[in-house]
């Protein structure tokens, strides 16, 4: 670390370095003609290291899956920090409303805005999660980003399926940003159309309320016995009334997309994408009501 510099309220500052960088960094870009903005204004949470939900999602994910604690201390293994001391910082990334138009109008492959999304605006992604750690280490909190850490593993879950060390959809939700749908999306109060990111931090900061008590409280299936509507949405119907086909889901995109994509769209390497589960559904940009489908 550079310095021990410390910030009066904390919450606000690494809130404001978040939108800060997603507003105003060159990084967020699709890299096409335009030159367009991949992301738009962040939402910003936080939750205790020390959360029960975190232990939870070891229990019903797999002994693999990390606490903020384990992921903090093998990072760190000389700072005897108890997890009550540590915050995970957690973001949500909402599309633009070009990309969300564009894939709306796709039934079978996704639209090459969706894609340079899924690969640059995952790699702007990348770059905000360094950034934020590397702000907190400079202002003398240890901090790191799981899912870039030389430990992060894909991992196989008894009840799950595909699995990893950690889960970025898994913090946001646990942060107080949004429930899952019948899809495995998170819906977020900006909808299911977007990614999220982490840093786990030495740091103290409020956890942000959570509206809900349900991991399912904003799907409409779920919560109202209604919609469904990202069942029809799959064009291999890896989605049904049980739930999300993982499976199904990924050899499509790695069997199908990648191949349409790279013979559509001049990207490099093994882009992919889909999100048409995430599109044209009431969920889209916003918490769904009964009024959006009845």
């Amino acid at each position: 670390m550079k310095s021990s510099k410390r910030v009066e309220d904390p919450g606000a500052w690494i809130e404001s370095t978040i939108k800060s960088f997603i507003n105003n960094s060159p990084e967020n870009s699709l890299k096409n003609e335009g030159n367009d903005r991949a992301w738009m204004d962040p939402l910003v949470g936080f939750s205790r290291g020390d959360d029960h939900l975190y232990r939870e999602f070891k229990e019903y994910v797999g002994f693999f899956h990390w606490t903020p604690g384990e992921i903090f201390t093998r990072t760190f293994p000389r700072s005897k920090v108890s997890p009550d001391e540590l915050t995970v910082i957690s973001w949500v990334l909402p599309h633009n409303e070009r990309t969300k138009s564009d894939n709306r109008k796709q039934t079978a492959y996704p639209s090459e805005r969706w894609v340079r999304a899924r690969v640059h605006g995952e790699e702007a992604n990348e770059k905000l999660r360094e950034h934020v750690v590397e702000a907190l280490q400079e202002s003398g909190y240890e901090a790191v980003a799981p899912m870039l850490s030389p430990f992060f593993e894909r991992q196989s879950s008894e009840r799950y399926g595909f699995a990893s060390t950690w889960s970025e959809r898994h913090a946001a939700y646990a942060s107080g940003l949004g429930t899952f749908g019948l899809c495995d999306g998170l819906i977020t109060p900006r909808g299911k159309a977007m990614r999220c990111g982490s840093v786990v931090a030495h740091i103290k900061i409020h956890p942000t309320n959570r509206p809900y008590s349900d991991h399912h409280a904003y799907c409409l299936f779920f919560s109202k016995g209604l919609c469904g509507e990202c069942i029809n949405s799959c064009p291999v119907k890896a989605i049904s009334e049980d739930g999300h086909d993982k499976v199904t889901c990924r050899n499509y995109l790695r069997s199908v997309v990648e191949d349409y994509v790279r013979s559509h769209f001049a990207l490099e390497g093994n882009a992919y994408g889909c999100g048409l589960c995430q599109t044209d559904v009431p969920c889209e940009s916003k918490i769904p009501t009964e009024s959006d489908v009845t």
